[in-house]
């Protein structure tokens, strides 16, 4: 009887780690300084689209989130070191990022644009931005962007470790423009009292080369973890979670085409 009960005890003990390997508490790396995808509330929680999308996308999966702050490119370093399980700080999907890293499908994609002071004049050839002192945080998709294309034009690029800081010497006076995603853009500097006299100027920046298929979660090379958060994106989209979000921040469809 003693052995039958062992044998039950083992069985169930094996029967259980699925569920505890499943209630291990994801730990998902995000930089809070990019509004509104990701920013601090004034009693200094997280608030933001991406937050609300990775709690989401926690709750879909059965795990508890653990969100871990990190300046933005010190994002992928961490999660090589396993200080991170996934990124979810609105970076884009590019073939030089998914050298270090697997991507899971887009959860929304938007252009970049430059944001100047209004009525400056930026044609399609850019060449106005000669001598333009651009700013761009370091490490993004943009900084490269600016410094293979704006950058020979004759732009002057400053890189910064946070948007913030950027929207700080633009409205200054200390640099003349910036480039990074549009609705970053608008929402975190455009609509604010500190954005008053810029506006967007030039074209729209879509270039897959630079600016990737959209923007994903990053994990690391080879985890299935790809796989089940991919799962969960396709289910908050159909079951409304994803749409009840994204319009609480905006109002028109960022997941795109």
């Amino acid at each position: 009887m003693k052995k039958l009960v062992l044998l039950g005890a083992l069985a169930l003990s094996v029967l259980s780690l699925p569920t505890f390997a499943d209630e291990k508490p994801l730990k998902i790396g995000i930089e809070a300084a990019y509004p509104p995808f990701a920013s601090k509330a004034p009693d200094g929680s997280i608030v933001g689209f991406d937050y609300d999308i990775g709690n989401a996308l926690c709750e879909e999966m059965k795990v508890k989130c653990v969100w871990v702050e990190q300046e933005f490119d010190g994002l992928i370093p961490a999660l090589k070191v396993r200080k991170i399980d996934a990124i979810l700080s609105s970076m884009s999907i590019t073939e030089d990022r998914k050298k270090s890293v697997d991507f899971t499908n887009k959860y929304y994609n938007t252009p970049a644009r430059l944001v100047m002071k209004a009525g400056t004049p930026v044609s399609d050839s850019l060449a106005e931005l000669k001598g333009k002192n651009i700013g761009v945080q370091r490490g993004s998709i943009h900084e490269r962007f600016a410094r293979e294309v704006l950058a020979p034009l004759g732009a002057e690029i400053k890189p910064y470790g946070s948007q913030n800081e950027i929207y700080l010497d633009v409205a200054a006076g200390r640099l003349d423009g910036t480039v990074a995603d549009a609705t970053l853009l608008d929402d975190g500097f455009l609509k604010t009292d500190a954005g008053k006299g810029f506006a967007f100027v030039g074209p729209a920046f879509t270039d897959v080369k630079y600016f990737g298929d959209g923007v994903g979660i990053a994990v690391r090379k080879g985890d299935a973890l790809k796989d089940k958060i991919n799962t969960a994106i396709t289910a908050i989209r159909e079951n409304g979670k994803y749409k009840q979000i994204q319009d609480k921040y905006f109002a028109f469809d960022i997941y795109g085409k």
